[in-house]
């Protein structure tokens, strides 16, 4: 019974999907595709430039950002279907149509604040001097190298993390910078906050594995039908309650996923696109007249806040370098404040000038975003650090004038979200049977019971959903992996330890491989542009 309910399961994978199904999903990636062109070409009608090669660079920027997210739809997109597949509670392009639409709307409604999250791991002066040869050295560098990693994963059916693989080629990518001018004071990681990413990567599967252990021994304690805690029979769909239950948790896992895993492209995308076209990215021009007023006036109280803390001994020449120093060496001195206050003013009174953001002139723009965004981490810093030791109302003035701040600078057009939830579907289209498989048949010894995936799914919703809310990146494959584990563990279904072994390993070796391969890469490609 066991042989002829997988082979009718392995029918069920191998099956095309229908004409139906694929004229909708070409109808839709159509519709993505040209909303994408038309706002593109919109944006840059603004944009005049002499050579062709800002926009060769802009294309092939484009197509590398986004071809991480489609193999990022095959590892983890994947794994949101496995547990409605296995159990029949959707037929597999169903369930995988399904998640991609979810997953759209995830990237939708996403904030990016994950995006910006990762973008703050760069080296300072790579971000703000993005649109030079280190600049795009480091772009395509940690895209090419998260691309090679994943791919290669993705072919043996390992469930790799595209987000410890992209966190890796970051902190390769600073290494590098930091190893190829060591004297000219160069950043490299911030680690502090590659901490933080890291403990939220490590973490996260200990979590997964834990939280569903016990949500199966709770449901087992509370919920007494024998019926959730047995493999399906068969290839008939659960009852009705107990479908609707494992339909809704793949919804909320690829809805989660979304939001959280299609922002890391996003930020990415966003540095590409300040770099090659800074006239019509570099700025938010859909800021009003009104809260550029607004802006202008919480600038003004941001300085006299700020003056409360300047020394009557501070000394600065250049207020920008004075800043961007702090930002890399995360050494505050009392010069640091009053260059922080003159920085301040000074973007305060330009903005007053220009009055509105689409307004600043061209060859002001780059200056003027940079000007922006170290204000913005350096106050990032100063309330990390509690150095200064700043009051709470002052402090409630300042985190007023970075949310204005970040507004003008840390925006993700509407378009940008659309391409990347396009990519992520159609990796997941194409991509999708290898991590299935290996989730619904490799990690346990036993067929997936519906409760087990219930259990997986919740927990993976609500822990992905959490990091989402705190800005902080998750691997979507490691916590659906080890939630399965832990369901398995605790329902003494025993594991595949070759499974278990190659995934723990993928899990130890992502980091260290990925930082490599961005290092060389970002090395190699210094001499190349």
């Amino acid at each position: 019974m066991a042989t002829a309910s997988a082979s009718v399961l392995d029918a069920k994978l191998s099956r095309s999907p229908g004409r139906l199904g694929m004229a909708i999903f070409g109808a839709v990636l159509l519709v993505g595709v040209s909303y994408t062109a038309i706002n593109l070409v919109s944006d840059l009608s603004g944009f005049h430039s002499t050579s062709v090669m800002p926009y060769l660079l802009l294309g092939l920027a484009l197509l590398v950002a986004l071809g991480f997210e489609f193999v990022n739809g095959f590892h983890d997109t994947a794994n949101a279907v496995a547990t409605v597949i296995y159990t029949h509670s959707l037929e597999p392009h169903i369930a995988v149509i399904w998640s991609g639409f979810w997953n759209f709307l995830g990237v939708l409604a996403s904030s990016g604040a994950v995006a910006f999250a990762i973008v703050s791991l760069l080296p300072v002066e790579l971000i703000l001097q993005v649109g030079s040869k280190g600049g795009f050295a480091m772009v395509f560098a940690l895209l090419v190298a998260a691309i090679i990693w994943n791919l290669g994963t993705w072919y043996f059916g390992l469930p790799a993390s595209s987000s410890h693989t992209l966190i890796g080629s970051i902190i390769g990518v600073g290494i590098a910078n930091q190893l190829i001018s060591p004297k000219s004071g160069t950043s490299g990681v911030d680690w502090g906050q590659a901490t933080n990413i890291g403990k939220s990567l490590l973490l996260s599967p200990l979590v997964g594995f834990t939280m569903a252990f016990l949500l199966l021994l709770l449901s087992k304690a509370v919920l007494k039908n024998k019926k959730l805690y047995e493999a399906p029979e068969g290839t008939e769909p659960p009852p009705f309650w107990i479908r609707a239950l494992l339909v809704l948790t793949c919804t909320g896992v690829s809805f989660a996923h979304g939001s959280n895993d299609g922002q890391k492209g996003m930020g990415l995308i966003m540095l590409i696109l300040v770099g090659t076209v800074p006239t019509a990215y570099a700025l938010n021009h859909a800021v009003t007249a009104r809260q550029s007023q607004d802006f202008i006036a919480v600038s003004q109280q941001a300085a006299e806040t700020l003056s409360n803390y300047v020394s009557p001994n501070a000394v600065i020449g250049d207020a920008r370098e004075e800043v961007t120093d702090y930002i890399r060496t995360r050494q505050f001195t009392p010069n640091t404040m009053l260059a922080l206050r003159e920085l301040v003013s000074d973007v305060g009174n330009e903005m007053s000038l220009f009055k509105e953001l689409r307004d600043v002139p061209p060859d002001r723009v780059r200056n003027f975003r940079n000007d922006m965004y170290i204000v913005s981490e350096a106050l990032r810093l100063m309330q990390k650090s509690g150095q200064p030791q700043i009051s709470a109302a002052d402090n409630a003035v300042l985190g007023n004038y970075k949310k204005h701040i970040d507004s003008a600078t840390r925006f993700i057009p509407g378009w940008v979200k659309v391409a990347v939830a396009m990519a992520l579907g159609l990796g997941t289209m194409i991509g999708w049977k290898r991590i299935v498989v290996t989730v619904g048949e490799k990690i346990g010894k036993d067929h997936l019971t519906y409760a087990q995936g219930a259990a997986a799914e919740i927990t993976a919703m609500f822990t992905i959903g959490a990091a989402d809310w705190f800005g902080l990146p998750v691997s979507t494959t490691h916590v659906l992996s080890s939630g399965v584990a832990g369901t398995m563990s605790a329902n003494h279904s025993g594991l595949q330890w070759e499974t278990v072994r190659n995934l723990l390993m993928a899990w130890v070796l992502t980091l260290p491989a990925a930082m490599m391969l961005s290092g060389f890469l970002f090395w190699g490609f210094r001499y190349i542009f």
